[in-house]
């Protein structure tokens, strides 16, 4: 959420109930005339679960809560004022009127990271100069907002300027760039496989999670290598307050188990397990002979503070994904096999230090390791392909064998200085480096996805090659130095440089940005940034690539650019209610590209049809797209965003929630053409809300409208082509491909370049809705939930599959496009046990 100038005062909810009968507790039978006993409990605010070892103050006496986060103070009658605190929560002061009966006190409590405390001192920066399209998600959001299922990319994707690429998918597209284009870091470790289950959900546990930052442009040069956005992880430490706590979860695709507690003896500091996985898969397992896709990981985190100022963090990460499953349908002979493999591997440890009273250092090592081996066989009915007559025998079938190995390993390392040069001044500097092995290798066997427009599609275009083995050893390193300056008591301006360095390029860019914020008047900020962005070339990158590049050559690419440019008016408005709108341009430039045939490549392609003169219209004669880059691509991107955002203030307040609307426009000028970018949205409106109906039951709901992506449409029909291979597999010619009855088979004909994007999908529109239920049993510690995603049950169009149709009184099939690709309405449930 937005950041605030002026501090909310923390929630509380106090009931104050007579107890008809004063029972004295053990040991306070001494209590004098003027005295008496005020009990109660302090709650963490959405959990409902007790805060144990809160501080409860109150005429200059003072108590902890205990491991249930319940207290018992002894004052004297008459006016008091409770002072609760918690490491980790907004303080809060409650007055109270003690009598001769015993008071009830339950006080909730929110946490810390939810809000951010905005205030000008002089000689110290303050945080106002952050980007403006900086936004914060807090662990409760992604456990919370309906729709969401535990997983903070699809609260991302209710964010102004933020569009899922497909609605089963996780991936992003940020204001103009594609999903490999995000930079994702996890406390300080840049994560190159951040989704599971093929992209169905995220890597990332909200429940070990401290705080989500999403910046859609213009952020920090302490991160490069990234052209569009950046997602920083921040994981929490287990706690400090008891030995041993933890919590039990179960969520639409997986369960997870956390353990955590203090460290043992006079140490300081604490640890966090945690263990995840698929549930449903195991249950299958037993009804079918199938393995369907399923994933375990491994989590575990410790903190160690040496000495006050210095601490060290050890974090650990082992993820296995798998699935071997096969799937039929008799009734019309339909059949894939599906096996693959994944693995991701982290290790990191990391230091940090105070250096006397102006200079603090963070050192980061990791070591990172992605890799999948996937193997797919594929016979099924090519209903984009058929001949003009009724029944089953008309429908072409697809067959496709193809193995494929990916691996990432990515050594690094990260020093991060800040120093506190004069009272107005603080410089932050550091340097970065990637010691990267990638390695990408496949085997094609069978018929290419020809509806893929463009050749160098990931999902199988008919541009990449049969046979791919290609290794790529690298390094990339960066430095940065960043000067936060106050320049006046409303204004702070912070200019810097980066400076990176890649083996696989072969150059160094200089890469100045800078970003500024002034407080116009109270609860008024005025916010900009800018600057030049980078990403160079590598196999790391493809993993989130809608498109393949072959870079087995690895010479004479160069980095891509972008240029950002944002502004933004930020306004504070009573009962935590807080609006921004920005506006932000974006450049491209040296956009990595498959480049187009050459003039012998499609005449050596072309050679190979044989088809009869009548059908020389479906000989693709134009120049195709290959794998092979280039520097080719140029775009831009511009827009405006809208956004409003309520939190709660205090327990009265039962609604919080946002609502965005953004416009804006993305195009790329590539293959002597400019045509709309991939996901080039006009216009996008997403609202979530939650509504506390009492203290025990939680209203969601969350609603998406948006204009659909630009596809490419068929620009008619064409005579299928068979490939006629040698002894060896290798294609030697093409013929007219005929049914059984000798009649020619058609299928779609996507035109040439001039034709990429030019459609668009039908309005996307869905609604989700939850209610959650926390109980008072045992201590408030359980939470159960229902959800429905899609609630309204609508047919959306995640993408238009071509459909041909018998047509009698015709000589071709008739095309129609049918949706495919979204959810329907799909009901879950989960739990939350906290011990």
């Amino acid at each position: 959420m937005a950041a605030r100038t002026a501090l909310i005062p923390g929630v509380v909810l106090a009931w104050l109930l007579p107890v008809l009968a004063a029972v004295p507790a053990s040991g306070q039978s001494s209590l004098s005339a003027a005295d008496a006993n005020v009990r109660g409990r302090v709650v963490d605010a959405p959990s409902m679960e007790g805060i144990a070892g809160a501080s409860v103050v109150a005429n200059g006496k003072a108590t902890m809560a205990d491991r249930d986060g319940r207290f018992v103070l002894t004052v004297p009658r008459g006016t008091i004022r409770l002072v609760i605190a918690a490491d980790g929560y907004l303080a809060d002061e409650v007055d109270l009127v003690v009598a001769d009966r015993p008071l009830s006190v339950e006080v909730l409590l929110l946490r810390q990271p939810q809000f951010k405390e905005e205030v000008t001192v002089t000689g110290a920066p303050a945080p106002i100069a952050r980007p403006p399209a900086t936004i914060e998600v807090s662990p409760l959001q992604v456990r919370s907002i309906a729709g969401a299922a535990d997983n903070i990319f699809r609260v991302l994707q209710t964010l102004p300027g933020v569009n899922a690429t497909a609605d089963f998918d996780s991936r992003i597209a940020v204001r103009g760039g594609g999903p490999d284009q995000n930079l994702t870091v996890m406390d300080g470790v840049e994560i190159h496989n951040p989704y599971r289950l093929f992209g169905l959900t995220s890597a990332f546990n909200p429940e070990t999670v401290e705080d989500f930052e999403l910046t859609a442009g213009g952020f920090s040069p302490k991160y490069g290598d990234r052209l569009s956005s950046l997602l920083v992880v921040e994981n929490r430490a287990g706690t400090r307050t008891k030995a041993l706590g933890g919590s039990l979860n179960l969520a639409i695709t997986d369960a997870n188990v956390i353990l955590e507690g203090q460290l043992p003896g006079s140490m300081t500091g604490s640890w966090l397990f945690t263990g995840r996985r698929t549930y449903y898969d195991l249950a299958a397992s037993r009804l079918t002979d199938s393995r369907l896709p399923a994933f375990g990981d491994l989590q575990a985190k410790g903190v160690w503070e040496i000495r006050p100022g210095q601490r060290v963090t050890l974090f650990a990460l082992r993820s296995r994904e798998t699935t071997d499953a096969s799937f039929s349908d008799s009734s019309n002979g339909n059949s894939v096999g599906l096996r693959d493999s994944g693995r991701n591997d982290l290790f990191s440890a990391s230091f940090f230090s105070t250096i006397g009273s102006r200079l603090s250092s963070r050192t980061i090592a990791s070591w990172y390791r992605y890799s999948d081996a996937l193997g797919a066989g594929v016979d099924v009915r090519n209903e984009a392909a058929r001949s003009n007559a009724p029944g089953d025998e008309a429908f072409a079938r697809a067959l496709l064998a193809i193995t494929r190995d990916i691996t990432v390993r990515d050594a690094s390392v990260r020093q991060e200085l800040s120093w506190k040069a004069a009272n107005a001044h603080v410089l932050d500097a550091g340097v970065d480096a990637h010691v990267l092995e990638t390695a990408w290798g496949w085997e094609i066997k069978g018929d290419r996805n020809f509806s893929q427009a463009n050749g160098s599609s990931a999902l199988g275009g008919a541009g990449l090659p049969a046979l791919l083995d290609s290794k790529q050893d690298s390094w990339r390193g960066g430095a940065w130095l960043i000067d936060r300056w106050q320049a006046t008591s409303r204004l702070l301006l912070e200019p810097g440089v980066r400076v990176d360095y890649t083996s696989l390029a072969g150059e160094t860019i200089v890469s100045p940005r800078v970003s500024a914020g002034f407080a116009a008047a109270p609860g008024l900020r005025l916010r900009a940034a800018g600057g030049l962005f980078t990403q160079s070339p590598g196999y790391e990158k493809l993993l989130q690539s809608d498109y393949f590049v072959d870079l087995t050559a690895g010479t004479g690419l160069r980095s891509e650019r972008s240029v950002h440019v944002l502004g933004a008016v930020e306004k504070d408005f009573a009962h935590g209610l807080t609006a921004r709108v920005e506006a932000y341009y974006k450049s491209f430039d040296r956009v990595i590209v498959g480049r187009r045939e050459t003039p012998a490549e499609t005449a050596a392609r072309v050679a190979l049809y044989q088809f009869p003169p009548e059908l020389a219209s479906s000989v693709p004669t134009s120049p195709q797209i290959t794998s092979f880059p280039v520097n080719g691509g140029r775009g831009r991107a511009y827009g405006f965003d809208l956004f409003v955002a309520r939190q709660r203030g205090s327990a009265s307040d039962r609604f919080s929630g946002w609502a965005s609307y953004t416009w804006g426009r993305a195009d790329r000028d590539t293959y002597g053409r400019r045509y709309a970018f991939d996901y080039d949205r006009r216009h996008a409106f997403s609202a979530v809300g939650a509504w506390r109906l009492s203290r025990l039951i939680e209203l969601g709901a969350s609603a998406r409208v948006a204009s659909g992506f630009p596809f490419t449409r068929a620009v008619g029909l064409k005579v299928a082509a068979s490939a006629v291979d040698d002894a060896s597999g290798a294609t030697t010619a093409y013929i007219p491909q005929v049914d059984p009855n000798g009649l020619y088979v058609w299928t779609t004909d996507l035109g040439d370049v001039r034709n990429l994007n030019s459609s668009r999908l039908p309005v996307f529109a869905r609604v989700d809705a939850r209610v959650t239920f926390r109980p008072t049993w045992q201590s408030n510690r359980w939470q159960f939930y229902v959800e429905v995603i899609n609630v309204l049950n609508r047919e959306n169009a995640g993408s238009l599959e071509a459909t041909l149709e018998y047509n009698p009184s015709g000589d071709h099939p008739t095309l129609v496009y049918k949706p495919s690709s979204a959810l329907p309405l799909l009901p879950t449930f989960g739990v939350n046990l906290r011990f």
